[in-house]
């Protein structure tokens, strides 16, 4: 059986997205790895084994393209409200939340919000199948 370790996004400033990542979802620093021409940054917390990894590729001066192909990551968190309160204090800007219910049950709450480099992160309340 696999086991999921971690997922890649390219980045084009270390210390916004590593700031980002902390302030947002409080995850720190596991690894980082210089080689010459980009750098590895390995990043988790103690809610998971899961490994966020952002690739800075050196000399790139222009945002990413991030095209139709990328969907979002997504975490859960234990008090939505709260969290979604803390994020707009922080200025990251978060979209409003969404009671999912397309059949008239909720299936979920969740918002969205954006990266440095715009990558979507889906931000779930911890319940149902995402407890």
């Amino acid at each position: 059986m696999a086991k999921l370790v971690h997922s890649m996004i390219r980045v084009t400033d270390e210390r916004k997205s590593r700031d980002f990542y902390h302030r947002a979802f409080g995850l720190e620093l596991v690894e980082r790895l210089e080689f010459p021409e980009f750098t590895l940054v390995y990043l988790s917390n103690s809610e998971t084994e899961f490994e966020l990894e952002l690739t800075v590729n050196k000399g790139q001066g222009t945002p990413y393209d991030l095209g139709t192909g990328y969907g979002h990551l997504a975490v859960t968190v234990a008090d939505l409200d709260a969290e979604h309160a803390r994020f707009e204090a922080e200025g990251f800007a978060p979209r409003n939340i969404v009671d999912f219910a397309p059949a008239g049950t909720s299936i979920a709450r969740f918002f969205f919000v954006a990266d440095p480099d715009g990558y979507q992160i889906e931000v779930l309340a911890r319940s149902g199948r995402f407890a």
